[in-house]
């Protein structure tokens, strides 16, 4: 919202006179002064043979505007990006021998992960990957390339920050160089930094502040939340007060001026609207509930799977923010008897997402959702929704197959969506035509065509696909096989050659045959065309700061179904349980993952499905073919450190 965007804008220091000039902020992969030596170990050798398809997200050479991520790159000249890229493979080789030479990661898996990095997502690191995929924990690597550099690492809540060293480095500077002011200690400045490799943001700093400057390392989330409180400060907390205050003294009279949206002259409930979503979006809420009752108006987001109650406005304020979210929206704001949905469009300085309305009638007033749509996610690679490795492969092979039917299902929530969308990312190059069909259309993609259904004017699912299918189209996505025709028109469009993504509501994988065939599908055609089926639920992640190893007991490896081999080698493996800390707001999780349950159509499930088995027999077949079902996925991601024995369990109690 323009409120946000100009509350950052005022609230921002000049920045000092020696800032004034082009700032060129050192790439973040590392911009030491000494280039990569040409021998050096097998790990320096592995990342200097890799290509230059992991240039960073910003562009070091592009001017002072390079620092801001959302801004547009500028072309690299020839030379100048071959020696950036060198330093960024130099950057990678170091730390992996640093994590080598303390024992955390093996040799051979960083020559292995340095190899999947080339074709990771632009500006995925090593350091980034090991962590994201559990081998190693953030404050593992932090430590030890501390100790390789021979430089301190600090834990910034454990330090009491000078206000004098806040005042020193203007914000942009701070925000751009993703660095904290600590202390002043006589005129030399200390400063903690996420990447010690980089040595280029020292002298930048030194020629900046004209002083001398001493870095020490810290962890990039503490960096970004102690940038928040003392560079934004208690923003949200403030204007809401301010906001509190000044809307006792308002009366209905103000609702006409709902659509106004200027800082300073807007009225409180503008003000308190946004505010309400920059709360959400910094929570990492999924989705914001508003919700009338008898007193007042309650506010609710959906965090990591749990709804957590937020500080609730008087009841003289529900129908003017009720009719601010139906106009931001473009609902009908005169219509309160029958439910409606809407779309609202919400950019922030750093992403855009889509929030996604629904509001229904209830006895107090209009109950109302909104699911936030991050469009970022739909860029994420397959390891970043959740996939082990195995399945990563597994999973594109399946994907690249030309024709057939591949079926995601799974409860309301668990992620479906964004998974396919990643596939369809995966495979969305300009010779592949891609057209979907959904209902709503919940992320914009370039490239692909989208098409939202409208039952109110006669376009469903059953006549939009006929339609598409006219448009030759290679790939196709069906938001949802929820009766006989769309289920048996996407399953002839499979089986004429068509590569055909859809989603089902079953408990697991096998069911899912079983479920087509209840439709109403033949057995036969769902046996020819289904190529794969991928079940998918959300576990909560722990939270990597606070976790804390235990031995589980014997009645929760047998529940888990951990096999005789496992069980004897325990004491290979290292088992967390949650605990709770500030940066976790005392959970002992942070985040979501998934595990995932994914059955393979060969010939002898065809055939079962053609003779109608029930799913638990062909899961039985399937298992011992070599799917892993959720629960077994959920008890890989434990072993790894990701999440609990108890959080798997309650997920997969079905299973």
């Amino acid at each position: 919202m323009s409120f946000l965007r100009n509350l950052m804008k005022k609230d921002s220091p000049a920045p000092a006179k020696e800032a004034a000039a082009p700032v060129n902020p050192p790439p973040p992969g590392g911009g030491g002064k000494n280039p990569p030596a040409s021998g050096g170990s097998g790990i320096e050798r592995e990342a200097a043979s890799r290509p230059d398809s992991n240039a960073p997200r910003v562009n070091p050479f592009a001017g002072s505007d390079a620092a801001a991520p959302t801004r547009r790159k500028a072309k690299l000249p020839t030379n100048e990006q071959r020696l950036y890229f060198e330093k960024q493979r130099a950057s990678q080789s170091r730390v992996g021998r640093a994590l080598v030479n303390q024992g955390l990661v093996s040799e051979d898996m960083v020559k292995q992960m340095l190899r999947d990095l080339d074709g990771a997502e632009a500006g995925t690191t090593l350091q980034r990957s090991l962590v994201d995929h559990g081998f190693v924990r953030e404050d593992d690597v932090l430590n030890a390339l501390a100790t390789e550099l021979g430089m301190e690492r600090v834990h910034l809540p454990s330090l009491e920050v000078s206000e004098d060293a806040i005042k020193a480095v203007p914000q942009k500077i701070v925000r751009d160089y993703r660095i904290f002011p600590i202390r002043l200690e006589g005129n030399e400045i200390h400063i903690a930094i996420s990447d010690p490799l980089n040595i280029q943001v020292m002298d930048d700093l030194q020629r900046i502040l004209n002083r001398p400057v001493r870095t020490f390392v810290a962890s990039e989330e503490e960096i970004d939340r102690f940038y928040k409180r003392y560079y934004e400060g208690n923003k949200i907390q403030d204007i809401y007060s301010q906001v509190t205050d000044t809307m006792h003294q308002e009366t209905e009279q103000n609702q006409h001026e709902i659509e106004m949206v200027n800082d300073e002259n807007a009225p409180p409930v503008v003000r308190f609207v946004d505010l309400i979503f920059k709360q959400a979006v910094h929570d990492r809420a999924s989705d914001i509930h508003i919700e009338p009752n008898r007193s007042g108006v309650t506010i609710r987001f959906r965090v990591d799977g749990v709804l957590h109650e937020q500080p609730s406005p008087p009841k003289k304020w529900q129908n003017a923010i009720l009719s601010r979210l139906k106009v931001l929206s473009g609902m009908d704001l005169a219509e309160k008897r029958i439910p409606q949905d809407g779309r609202i469009k919400l950019s922030l300085p750093d992403r855009k997402l889509d929030l996604r309305v629904s509001a229904l009638p209830a006895i107090y007033g209009e109950s109302v959702v909104m699911r936030i749509l991050d469009q970022s996610s739909v860029l994420l690679g397959l390891e970043d929704v959740g996939f082990l490795p195995d399945n990563i492969t597994l999973f594109n092979s399946l994907i690249r197959t030309p024709t057939g039917v591949i079926l995601m299902t799974g409860p309301t929530g668990s992620g479906k969506t964004t998974t396919l969308y990643s596939a369809l990312s995966t495979l969305n190059t300009p010779e592949v035509k891609i057209v979907t069909i959904e209902n709503p259309v919940e992320y914009m993609l370039e490239g692909i065509n989208q098409v939202q259904v409208n039952e109110e004017i006669g376009l469903d699912f059953k006549a939009g696909l006929r339609s598409i299918l006219r448009q030759s189209p290679d790939v196709l996505l069906v938001g949802e096989m929820r009766d006989l025709e769309t289920a048996e028109i996407g399953i002839r469009a499979a089986l004429t050659g068509h590569l055909v993504f859809s989603t089902l509501h079953t408990n697991d994988a096998p069911s899912a045959p079983g479920r087509l065939v209840d439709m109403g599908v033949k057995p036969f055609l769902v046996a020819s065309s289904l190529q794969a089926v991928v079940a998918q639920r959300l576990i909560r992640r722990l939270c990597a700061h606070c976790k804390t190893s235990y031995s589980p007991t014997q009645e929760e490896l047998t529940e888990i179904g951990a096999t005789q081999n496992e069980l004897a080698n325990m004491d290979t493996y290292s088992i967390y349980t949650q605990n709770g800390c500030e940066r976790c707001s005392g959970k002992g999780f942070r985040g979501r993952t998934a595990i995932h349950e994914i059955m393979v159509v060969d010939a002898r499930i065809r055939q079962m499905i053609i003779k109608g088995e029930s799913g638990f027999r062909i899961k039985k077949v399937a298992v011992r073919g070599g799917m892993r079902t959720l629960r077994m996925d959920g008890w890989e991601k434990v072993k790894l450190g990701q999440t609990t024995l108890p959080e798997v369990l309650r997920i997969t109690q079905n299973d």
